[in-house]
């Protein structure tokens, strides 16, 4: 059976996580540093690491493998589980996989470089909209369903 870990302390899509995970029967951990509200469902786990750099994604990629899927925005932290087998989402349904991860990676340290350089170039994102929100529950129900048959 497959496990979901989420990245859960700046995750907008925490709930609906977990409303697939319930269709799937699949155990999901809330993984964060804090301040996060119980979740009161009998498949959700509430992981509180110490305060510090990364220690969320630690845990997680400690953890996460082969039949796993991780819900995380980071990522270098996609970038481990990536290698490690597991299966991973971004907030907006968008897959971390081998074929596209080394990209993500130069295009977030290219972003770096550019931030640092110039420190009027700051943010920048768009807001999460819903259309985000369905493309997260639809990527996350079709990995789960390749997850549970191995391919």
């Amino acid at each position: 059976m497959s496990r979901i870990f989420v990245d859960a302390d700046a995750c907008p899509v925490k709930a609906e996580a977990l409303r697939v995970a319930e269709r799937h029967g699949a155990e999901i951990h809330y993984v964060a540093n804090g301040g996060l509200r119980p979740v009161d469902h009998p498949l959700a786990r509430m992981v509180y690491v110490p305060d510090g750099p990364d220690e969320a994604d630690k845990w997680i990629a400690e953890r996460a493998g082969p039949g796993d899927v991780v819900v995380t925005a980071d990522v270098p932290l996609a970038a481990k589980c990536v290698g490690q087998g597991a299966r991973v989402l971004n907030h907006n349904g968008e897959p971390f996989t081998e074929a596209n991860i080394g990209q993500k990676l130069a295009s977030r340290d290219l972003m770096a470089d550019l931030r640092a350089a110039d420190p009027f170039r700051q943010g920048g994102g768009r807001a999460f909209s819903k259309a985000d929100r369905s493309r997260f529950l639809d990527g996350l129900e079709r990995v789960l369903r390749a997850a549970g048959r191995g391919g």
